[in-house]
């Protein structure tokens, strides 16, 4: 029994004491692991080094005393196919760290079972090796990528005053700085709040561990299933199914830290419905991600088109409408190296139209965003979630932006940009906020229910004593919810698409502005531009070429959203050459231009009867078929619904 000793084995399992004797050979030693693990002899290799040096031979004949293995000693096992995977989650202190810090959902099925199964270690169907996939192989953004390869560091140079060192070293007066340093942040022109998330990402990563443990978790607010142990809600709950209670904090990071639009000119045609209508208008922002070089390892939303979906608009309200050209917009703006960044929606009130000024509503006197526009930020943002790859669910947070345009202190229209927090999409998700109807700065969190249990929500607030008091959000504060991102607008204009022309956007109608055939002569006839890739080179016009019902493109328009995206003029020439493009042209010349005398709309809204009596001097297509139809008539004379 002397000569009994007991061995430590380490694996991404966790770990286990292993039984031998001193006069052990390797070889005799090492199936005793395979039995103990549930391997097969040549499915792992055992290391004396976590950094996988001194590797142990399975044949050899060497006892273990030579091998100077003495008792309580930790080898380190690692699965065949898996040692980069199991090098991440390697662990000394054993299983229970493993379990809360891996970034895998198949990672996390299997340790969950391992963990449950611990006090049978003979249990072979949770120690299986595992594999790669799972959100470790996640396809992170672009953008996310460029930024987790570079430095990020804060470069200073040498001072002058204070420091007194040779040009080569360095001390605390010119060391550089890390990304996530509060006060170079606070010092920064205007301010910088939040941090950036890939910043945050080094701070989490940034420590001795160099971030093998760092794992985001998203927040839940629904009940776990599978729990055995009582009936289900509402008859029972239990410690280990229950949500936790939820306390909202300010959000320190942010994901994306500036929106810019390339050019005024989409900001401007958007505010175009408002100014002739007096109705609110909603629009989805199409554009790139790239980096914001102002602020260490940020991120830029790009804007280079607004597509406007169909929607019922009032001077108070906007209400979102099917749309049935949703997937080719998608389509067309992959083609062309575009995502949807965001969304806008306009909140105007004309305070005097003589010299055009806007009332100054949204304040802190009163919000910046209403509850009920949170928990559409947050809708949306659920919607487009953003790809991590520290997260076992695969995603963490969301780069999808809000922009209001709306009142400024001048009076002038001012666009305002926003994000809601990852706390506010998990309550959104998990439908648990909800607006008050009485006071738009304020939501409300839902109380539990027979259908639904609703975890606790409270927020911190000083009460008049000054003293730091958690209260129960019933009601509110939204702006625990917001972050606020800058927007700005390039000194040099950008263009992604560089048509001089102003093809009619779409889903206005109401405002005369029809995408048809006679638009698009009119369109072709009075650019003034010799590049047909110019001409070609609008969204809403690529919009219209793939989606009209008289000769949709859809299957054909690959080349030219090509030339537009290189901004390639020899490949809009091919294009121009096609078959489908002469078809268009002919199309185009045997309806004719719109007419100059199009409705004219006041600032306020509503056509001017002289624009209306005109523009029955034409032939008009139909809403319903597309059917064109002789000047003079009021029903179509293909479907024989009236004109609208």
């Amino acid at each position: 029994m002397a000569d009994t000793i007991i061995i430590r084995v380490q694996s991404p399992d966790g770990m286990k004491k292993v039984p031998s004797t001193k006069r052990e050979t390797a070889a005799g030693f090492i199936k005793q692991v395979a039995k103990e693990f549930g391997f097969n002899s040549n499915g792992f290799s055992i290391y004396q080094n976590r950094n996988k040096t001194g590797e142990i031979d399975s044949k050899t004949s060497k006892s273990l005393s030579i091998l100077k293995i003495k008792h309580g000693d930790m080898l380190y096992l690692y699965p065949s196919g898996s040692v980069g995977v199991a090098a991440e989650v390697m662990d000394t202190a054993g299983a229970a760290h493993s379990t809360t810090s891996l970034p895998s959902t198949s990672f996390a099925t299997s340790l969950s079972s391992s963990t449950s199964a611990s006090a049978s270690s003979s249990s072979s169907s949770s120690m299986m090796p595992r594999s790669s996939s799972g959100p470790t192989q996640v396809q992170e953004d672009s953008i996310d990528q460029y930024l987790a390869k570079q430095d990020g560091k804060i470069y200073r140079d040498r001072d002058a005053l204070l420091c007194r060192h040779g040009a080569l070293g360095k001390c605390v007066h010119c060391v550089p700085l890390e990304p996530f340093d509060e006060d170079y942040l606070n010092h920064l022109d205007p301010p910088v709040k939040q941090m950036s998330f890939h910043a945050y990402i080094r701070k989490l990563t940034g420590g001795a561990d160099k971030g093998k443990f760092a794992a985001l978790e998203n927040i839940s607010c629904k009940i776990k299933s599978g729990c055995e142990g009582h009936l289900p809600w509402p008859e029972g709950i239990c410690t280990k199914c229950q949500p936790s209670a939820i306390t909202l904090n300010r959000q320190k990071y942010r994901h994306v830290d500036n929106i810019m639009f390339e050019h005024h000119t989409i900001a401007d045609r958007f505010l175009d419905y408002w100014r002739k209508t007096g109705s609110q208008r909603m629009g989805y922002l199409y554009g790139r991600y790239t980096e914001h070089k102002d602020i260490p390892l940020a991120i830029r939303a790009e804007v280079a088109a607004i597509y406007e979906p169909p929607q019922n608009a009032t001077q108070n309200s906007l209400e979102l409408l099917e749309d049935p050209r949703a997937a080719a917009v998608e389509e067309i703006a992959a083609k062309l190296g575009l995502v949807k960044v965001g969304w806008i929606f306009t909140d105007l009130i004309s305070e005097d139209t003589r010299i055009g000024t806007v009332r100054y509503s949204r304040n802190q006197d009163s919000y910046y965003l209403s509850a009920e526009e949170c928990i559409t930020s947050g809708y949306f943002q659920n919607l487009h979630s953003n790809p991590c790859r520290l997260s076992r669910d695969g995603h963490f947070g969301s780069k999808f932006v809000t922009v209001v345009a709306t009142g400024g202190p001048d009076n002038q229209v001012h666009f305002e940009s926003y994000q809601v927090s990852n706390q506010c999409m998990a309550l959104v998700r998990d439908e648990c906020l909800l607006p008050c109807r009485d006071a738009p700065e304020l939501g409300y969190a839902k109380e539990s229910s027979s259908e639904q249990y609703v975890p606790d929500v409270f927020f911190k607030d000083k009460d008049k004593f000054g003293n730091d008091v958690t209260f129960l959000a019933r009601p509110l504060p939204v702006e625990y919810l917001i972050i606020d991102i800058t927007t700005t607008f390039p000194k040099d204009p950008q263009f992604t698409f560089s048509s001089t022309e102003r093809f009619p956007i779409e889903n206005r109608d109401v405002l005369g502005e029809t995408q048809d055939f006679h638009s698009l002569s009119t369109y072709l006839s009075q650019s003034s531009s010799t590049s047909f890739l110019n001409i070609v080179s609008d969204f809403h016009l690529l919009l219209f070429l793939v989606t009209n019902e008289v000769m949709p493109l859809r299957d054909s328009i690959g080349l030219i959203l090509e030339a537009v995206k290189t901004s390639n003029e020899d490949l809009a020439q091919t294009w121009k050459k096609s078959e489908q493009w002469a078809t268009i042209e002919q199309l185009c010349s045997t309806v004719g231009a719109q007419p100059p005398s199009s409705l004219d709309y006041g600032a306020v809204g509503g056509p001017s009867a002289a624009a209306s009596s005109s523009s029955s001097a034409a032939m008009w297509s139909c809403l319903h078929c597309t059917f064109m139809n002789q000047p003079g008539t009021e029903l179509c004379e293909m479907c024989s619904l009236p004109r609208g």
